[in-house]
């Protein structure tokens, strides 16, 4: 079997915040092969960003990496300083970032920006080079002299992904990447990325909240809630056998083309991290919690090979 590309062992981030600590990232592990496609799903606010930029060591004060390792094939990223953290985004992994009109600088032209990435990591690349990137990801060499504010929000998407692309990483992480595009746009948006994901060979991991765009662009799937990656399980697996009662309620939620009815939600809101509830942190939303859910907190357990669940009824 392939080793992974990336190996996310035992990752916890915090926050300090006046009213105590926030654990945003609790003691998460899991592991990417290459050209593998994995998912992070759960709902705003469960860690799957703030997981994204630990990985990068893009996390800022008052936020900090309190442990765990992040191995890059054989590099423990954690172990480089600074500058060869530096280097090693982009080049070794990249972020396709929510929200493109944010990343993207309004006074740039495309192409300028994209030379300004790759001249970053000592790569100098001609015109024909950055037309070549644009085409590859369905915009056409003329975005090259086009400011951000000329596209549409799928182009600049793409433009984004171009930018990811530039310096053929390992591991491209997709924060999101369909938000806030309607439905035609985000096929268009992930065709495109599942094409040059397919060229580079790379691995990726998309984060996101919507099942549906998951069920049918992963292989396996992490479901996070309260910072833990609740369950992990192939895509096929998951979708059809959930075995976490919060995995159950996210695709109980899903509509359905065949059975027409009202829709199913969960109920209640998702905790405070800064104040999370003893024992498993989604009982007082779970139908099956008992006392023991109530007092002790599950432990993520293999429950075959590949699936992984931290429920004390799994």
């Amino acid at each position: 079997m392939t080793e992974p590309i990336l190996r996310v062992e035992h990752l916890s981030v915090a926050f300090d915040h006046p009213l105590g600590k926030v654990r945003a990232v609790d003691d998460v592990s899991f592991a990417l092969r290459p050209g593998e496609r994995f998912g992070l799903a759960g709902e705003s606010g469960s860690g799957k960003s703030t997981m994204a930029l630990a990985i990068l060591r893009l996390i800022k004060p008052p936020g900090r990496i309190e442990s765990g390792t992040v191995r890059l094939g054989d590099r423990a990223l954690s172990e480089l300083d600074e500058e060869a953290m530096r280097a090693t985004r982009l080049a070794g992994i990249a972020l396709v970032p929510q929200g493109s009109m944010n990343s993207l600088n309004p006074v740039m032209r495309i192409g300028e920006q994209i030379a300004d990435a790759m001249r970053d990591h000592g790569v100098a690349r001609s015109s024909d080079h950055i037309a070549g990137l644009l085409q590859r990801v369905g915009l056409s060499p003329g975005t090259e002299r086009q400011y951000p504010h000329e596209l549409s929000g799928g182009m600049k998407q793409r433009a984004c992904i171009a930018i990811a692309i530039s310096l053929s990483p390992k591991v491209i992480i997709a924060d999101e990447p369909t938000s806030a595009l309607d439905v035609v746009v985000q096929r268009q948006v992930m065709e495109t990325l599942a094409r040059v994901q397919t060229d580079l060979g790379s691995a990726v991991i998309l984060v996101g909240h919507d099942m549906g765009l998951m069920a049918q662009f992963v292989d396996r799937l992490g479901v996070m809630y309260a910072g833990r990656l609740v369950e992990t399980a192939p895509i096929g697996e998951i979708i059809v056998t959930p075995r976490h009662p919060y995995t159950q309620a996210l695709i109980a939620s899903l509509p359905s083309f065949g059975q027409r009815g009202t829709l199913i939600g969960i109920p209640g809101l998702a905790p405070l991290l800064r104040d999370l509830p003893p024992g498993c942190a989604f009982h007082p939303r779970c139908p099956k919690a008992t006392d023991r859910c109530r007092m002790e907190k599950p432990a993520v357990r293999e429950l075959a090979p590949g699936i992984h669940v931290a429920c004390h009824h799994a």
